[in-house]
């Protein structure tokens, strides 16, 4: 559980292992980067559902973090000690795909460019093979995983009723 010190010439960051104590930070920059990642995508409703659960939200974090059920995440510090981004991954859940899965990286917009999404990938999953699911219509986050070797596997779904059954598709790297 070491801390890894990351910086750029933009941002210092710190990127550790989340603990149960940092469930409310961990669910409070998810909510608030699922609001900036997904506002052109997703209606209002969406939106208006993270904000109601976040209290829910924060309880089953703390729940997971102390559970150690093979998931890791991270969270990363700005320079001024506020979350920022988070991550995590652990064993693959789809039957077809037993390797690792990424499950999430988020970062807040005012992070963008400063190299913490790419921090954060290599905290959650190294060079390691592994494959994530990507909602359509994310060019940034597309761009993102194919300069890090992710390729789409031809694999498509539909999101639950919380994300209002948009189309997604799955991206591994070999």
């Amino acid at each position: 559980m070491g801390l890894r010190s990351q910086s750029s010439t933009k941002t210092q960051f710190l990127i550790r292992k989340a603990t149960a104590d940092d469930a409310e930070a961990y669910s409070r920059t998810h909510v608030a980067a699922l609001h900036e990642t997904y506002a052109h995508i997703m209606p209002r409703q969406f939106h208006d559902h993270y904000d109601a659960e976040l209290p829910k939200l924060v309880e089953r974090r703390r729940a997971a973090l102390s559970a150690e059920e093979g998931v890791t995440s991270w969270v990363a510090f700005d320079a001024g000690g506020r979350p920022v981004g988070i991550a995590a991954s652990g064993p693959g859940r789809d039957e077809d795909r037993p390797d690792f899965e990424l499950h999430h990286i988020y970062t807040l917009t005012s992070t963008h460019g400063s190299g913490l999404g790419q921090r954060l990938l290599e905290a959650a999953i190294g060079a390691s093979p592994a494959y994530l699911w990507i909602l359509n219509d994310n060019p940034r986050a597309e761009r993102f995983y194919a300069r890090n070797g992710f390729v789409p596997d031809g694999t498509t779904a539909l999101c639950g009723p919380v994300w209002h059954y948009k189309p997604m598709f799955r991206m591994h790297r070999g």
